[in-house]
């Protein structure tokens, strides 16, 4: 599908007239998590970016599957599923499949997508099927009150785990890069203007997207990446992306990253090192998406932002494709004939 995905069958006309704001996009329905939950924030952030794709909200689905994040779809006026656990990205692939002029977003949790739906969110992504799926990672188990998810750190005590957990975590970063995803970012719920950005560029592309906010479960989990996100220290522990920059970060900028040969490093600019010296983001290499995807807090700063976008033929492009060359080859479909062909009988 070429051109702005969001005027997709409509008429000139029509795509002119649409114009929406964030009101727009607000359910009717009492959004109930915990007081100071980070879902609040990233539903806010999501209804304020819709209106920026040009699509009417008919044509607009929101499609969840198990946890407190599921909920997120009766919170926005738009089309919806509440599926069943991890199944999200399946029932998103037959939705794209079948109605590729739908933008169809998929909201899921650590436990929802990395564990019961870890298949199905590979596959998804690997098909580059045109959905953005916004996964909230708060490292546990919240709906059921608190078991180790597999994006808990090793040794941490939950009910489930009350000696601590012995299960090394998951980098859900380094597992979309593997499934190939086509656009792969991280940002944080408290990070209100980089998560809108974020929501932005992904609802702009077309593949399979993956977004991991760092959110925050005040109940069960609270402080999970406090030690880098606070405002009082996120500028000296976290490196924001920019695609043609060099990796720098620090309240004073003074602070980056360069290669050691093939080994990242911190390094403070002075006399021994200039920006020059430093590594420069580029979204489009796999290799330095990897190496970004691999680096933590505290030995490094925690990036956010965009780690990898590539531009490559969607399923759902492909699968129209084949379609109408299959189409055009044989010729207009003969239900009754399918139906006759073969060993075929009639029983009196």
């Amino acid at each position: 599908m070429n051109g702005d995905p969001g005027l997709a069958g409509l008429s000139a006309e029509n795509a002119a007239v649409i114009t929406l704001t964030r009101k727009d996009f607000v359910s009717d329905q009492e959004v109930r998590w915990c007081p100071g939950c980070g879902d609040y924030s990233i539903l806010a952030q999501t209804q304020k970016v819709m209106p920026d794709f040009g699509y009417p909200r008919e044509n607009i689905v929101f499609i969840s599957g198990i946890g407190c994040s599921g909920r997120l779809p009766y919170y926005m006026n738009t089309f919806g599923f509440h599926t069943i656990h991890g199944r999200a990205p399946t029932i998103a692939t037959g939705l794209k499949a079948s109605r590729p002029d739908l933008m169809v977003w998929v909201i899921t949790g650590d436990g929802d997508a990395l564990s019961i739906g870890g298949n199905h969110l590979l596959h998804a992504m690997r098909r580059n099927v045109d959905i953005r799926v916004i996964m909230f990672n708060n490292r546990i188990y919240g709906l059921t009150k608190g078991q180790a998810s597999p994006t808990s750190e090793l040794g941490k005590v939950t009910k489930s785990t009350p000696v601590g957990t012995v299960d090394y975590p998951i980098s859900p970063l380094t597992v979309a890069l593997a499934a190939e995803a086509s656009f792969i970012a991280r940002s944080v719920d408290t990070h209100t203007e980089h998560l809108q950005k974020t929501l932005d560029r992904a609802g702009h592309h077309h593949g399979s997207t993956f977004i991991e906010v760092l959110q925050n479960c005040n109940i069960f989990n609270d402080g999970a990446f406090r030690d880098f996100t606070d405002r009082e220290v996120r500028e000296d522990r976290m490196l924001v992306l920019e695609h043609g920059a060099p990796m720098i970060f620090g309240k004073d900028r003074d602070r980056g990253i360069r290669l050691n040969g093939h080994q990242p490093e911190v390094v403070t600019l002075g006399p021994d090192y200039a920006v020059d010296d430093l590594l420069v983001h580029d979204e489009t290499d796999p290799l330095i998406a990897f190496m970004l995807s691999r680096i933590y807090w505290p030995e490094f700063p925690v990036p956010v932002g965009v780690i990898r976008t590539i531009d490559r033929p969607t399923h759902d492009q492909m699968l129209t494709n084949q379609i109408e060359k299959e189409m055009a080859r044989a010729g207009t479909p003969d239900l009754q004939s399918l139906l006759d062909g073969g060993e075929t009988w009639i029983v009196e």
